[in-house]
């Protein structure tokens, strides 16, 4: 497992250098998108129109932060179930030039499939830990969709964010391969 520090936008050569297990220290941009904001922008690509952002070798987290605190930029900021978003991702992958997804759990064969056609790479965040990874955003701001609340498009600076490579552009998942690994460990 390496440990690695990036900051976005992430270029392509940075997402190829990236292997399931590493560990990132993610820093920069990164927008957050939920189901109904994914419905939307999938929406305008279906209907032949420009999105309202450049997602272009940019990060998107599945995540509805909470508001924020007096002596913090945001409230909780925790991953949601990125199957969630698993009948979108490929499309918006194909049409977006988006380089990365953060989430918790496994995805789907066609995400998988669409991540390497498209030459991108998942993130896993630690999924119950959202008060212990806010303190990793800076600055929070709605950006697009306020009228969805919490699954609005913030935009998040992050410093330092913690995610571990969860599926690289080359496919290997580590959702898949882990449990064999740790069964080698323990001898099973």
């Amino acid at each position: 497992m390496n440990s690695i520090s990036l900051t976005t936008p992430l270029g392509k050569d940075e997402i190829k250098r990236l292997k399931i297990g590493d560990m990132v220290y993610l820093s920069g941009s990164v927008y957050t998108a939920r189901d109904a904001a994914h419905k939307r922008l999938c929406a305008l690509i279906e209907a032949g129109k420009t999105l309202p952002l450049d997602l272009k070798s940019q990060v998107i987290y599945y995540c509805g932060p909470t508001p924020p605190t007096p002596q913090r930029a945001i409230g909780s900021a925790g991953p949601t179930t990125s199957s969630r978003m698993d009948r979108y991702t490929p499309l918006l992958l194909k049409n977006s030039g988006l380089s990365a997804m953060i989430g918790k759990g496994n995805r789907s064969s066609q995400v998988v499939k669409s991540i390497v056609e498209c030459g991108a790479v998942y993130f896993s965040a630690t999924g119950g830990a959202g008060a212990l990874l806010s303190q990793h955003i800076k600055s929070a701001k709605v950006l697009l969709y306020e009228d969805l609340g919490p699954e609005a498009i913030h935009e998040l600076s992050v410093e330092n964010f913690p995610l571990i490579v969860a599926i690289d552009s080359t496919g290997r998942n580590l959702f898949t391969e882990g449990p064999s690994e740790y069964k080698k460990l323990i001898g099973q």
